[in-house]
């Protein structure tokens, strides 16, 4: 789709296509990237081993000219499906925005990097009737280095199978409280707790780690695999009961050194009304990349 403001978007349904056609622009700034890139990893193994994606999913490329120029998502499997939007020009998130309406999409929900998640937001708001609100502020961070915290007790190892259970439970609460803890409305946070059959296939490739004391697992964080280079680390949840102990300090410290080992960048994003876990995250070694957010159109 060519628009009057000098940028062509182009909706692909295919992660392969989007990974040929935007692969080189996403190498450039692989962190910045790596939720889009992450997805479409992602969707590309899964229609490799069989799986159909859902027909509504999509990626886009953005282009001035034959330059790639900017990139995003529509393929969270939660509602309201919210749109993922990397750095592109003002003019083509407004052009998004005017592409969207014209396909009919109902847009309630919009994450990404900043300015142009705004400004898609804001020409959304205007064009329907809406208005615009904040529901998080993130910021992603990478790590050239890692600081070992002091060790707690117990010891860090891969979830099982048999904790399919307990890790799609703790993911449902680190939703929860992360909104609880920031004063929000429950389910501001856009996160997801995967399928089950998607939580079996993070198991089964080491995805999901625990922090165990005397047997008893006590914490949680999960590891994507490296995309363009780029390890993801995230979600990282402690429940209360077990919290004050450094357990998330010392499983987020040793996931990035095994990051850094294995020669990529490991990067996370932290929620900017937790000021705790920002401080930690820094004492490990953590520096800020770039501000993100999550919109909502009410």
């Amino acid at each position: 789709m060519t628009t009057d403001r000098g940028v062509r978007l182009d909706f692909l349904t295919s992660p392969s296509a989007f990974l040929d056609t935007a692969g080189e622009w996403l190498s450039r700034e692989p962190v910045i990237g790596t939720v889009v890139a992450t997805m479409a990893q992602r969707g590309l193994a899964a229609v490799r081993s069989g799986l159909a994606l859902p027909a509504d999913d999509w990626w886009l490329v953005v282009r001035d000219g034959p330059e790639v120029v900017g990139a995003g998502m529509r393929s969270a499997p939660f509602t309201p499906r919210p749109l993922f939007l990397l750095p592109m020009p003002d003019q083509a998130a407004v052009a998004l925005a005017r592409a969207l309406v014209e396909r009919g999409e109902e847009v309630l929900a919009l994450n990404g990097a900043l300015p142009a998640t705004r400004v898609c937001a804001d020409e959304l708001a205007r064009l329907t009737g809406q208005r615009v609100e904040v529901a998080v502020q993130s910021r992603l961070h990478q790590a050239p280095r890692v600081v070992r915290p002091r060790e707690p007790e117990g010891r860090l190892r891969q979830a099982t199978l048999a904790e399919l259970g307990l890790a799609r439970r703790w993911f449902a609460a680190f939703l929860a409280e992360a909104d609880a803890q920031a004063g929000r409305p429950a389910g501001s946070h856009a996160g997801e707790v995967p399928r089950p059959e998607e939580m079996r296939s993070r198991l089964e490739d080491g995805q999901i780690w625990l922090w165990e004391v005397d047997g008893e697992p006590t914490h949680l964080t999960a590891l994507n695999p490296p995309s363009f280079g780029v390890a993801r680390i995230g979600p990282v949840y402690t429940p209360q009961e077990h919290r004050g102990h450094g357990y998330a300090g010392a499983t987020v410290a040793a996931l990035t050194e095994r990051v850094l080992e294995a020669g990529d960048v490991p990067c996370l994003f932290t929620d900017l009304a937790n000021p705790i876990s920002n401080a930690l995250y820094a004492r490990i070694g953590y520096e800020p990349l770039v501000d993100m957010a999550n919109f909502v159109l009410t």
